[in-house]
């Protein structure tokens, strides 16, 4: 059985839940875990759950957006863009992100962020700074999405705490020059939200406002 966890997303302007990443997990001996690979059950399959959990948070009600995770593999599947078109017609008016877990060509994001714009879904390049997400590799990519998410806890598990602040401000830097949101990922504390103050981000996800849960 599979089902999808949410963590919220929070404003620190309002300090109001704007949005919940959903996180897919599987049951197993009486827990929930991470996939093996996420591609093991589809993204039609995965949009049921999404239209399940929308009606649960009553998201079309609260305005709050929802945030799907899709990796490359996904993405280049023919069915991909038109189910998760019909996603948002079933789900409408509730908002929906997509959230690229991995950089895809300038081809492929062009002509998926075209597609979803129409209909009214957000774009989103996850993990900005850390794996193949780096500045060189998505640079030509920013002026197709919406948000770029900085996830602390990718340099915090490597080792490289100490490059955070400095990472943090060039891509806050990157996200006002290119007129995009970011949202920073794994906030746990009172320091990490004055490190976001200091660089004038409001957009916030982590374990200080809530672990996933199940809904």
């Amino acid at each position: 059985m599979y089902r999808f966890f949410v963590q919220p997303q929070i404003n620190q302007d309002d300090h109001q839940v704007f949005g919940y990443e959903v996180l897919l997990r599987k049951q197993q001996n009486d827990t929930w875990v991470l996939p093996k690979n996420f591609t093991e059950i589809s993204v039609e399959e995965q949009a049921k759950l999404l239209e399940q959990t929308a009606a649960s948070l009553h998201t079309a009600v609260t305005n709050q957006v929802l945030a799907f995770n899709l990796n490359n593999q996904q993405l280049r599947d023919p069915l991909t863009l038109g189910t998760i078109i019909a996603l948002k017609k079933r789900i409408n008016p509730a908002a929906l992100t997509i959230e690229l877990t991995e950089a895809p060509t300038l081809e492929e994001v062009k002509g998926f962020s075209i597609a979803l714009h129409q209909y009214g879904i957000g774009l989103v390049l996850d993990d900005v700074g850390t794996g193949s997400n780096t500045y060189n590799n998505i640079v030509h990519l920013l002026p197709f999405v919406d948000q770029i998410k900085f996830a602390m806890q990718n340099l915090r598990m490597n080792g490289d705490a100490d490059k955070i602040p400095t990472s943090l401000a060039f891509w806050a830097k990157i996200a006002h020059e290119y007129r995009l949101q970011l949202i920073l990922e794994g906030v746990e504390d009172s320091h990490d939200q004055a490190l976001a103050k200091q660089f004038g981000i409001t957009l916030h996800q982590g374990y200080l406002y809530g672990k996933p849960s199940l809904v």
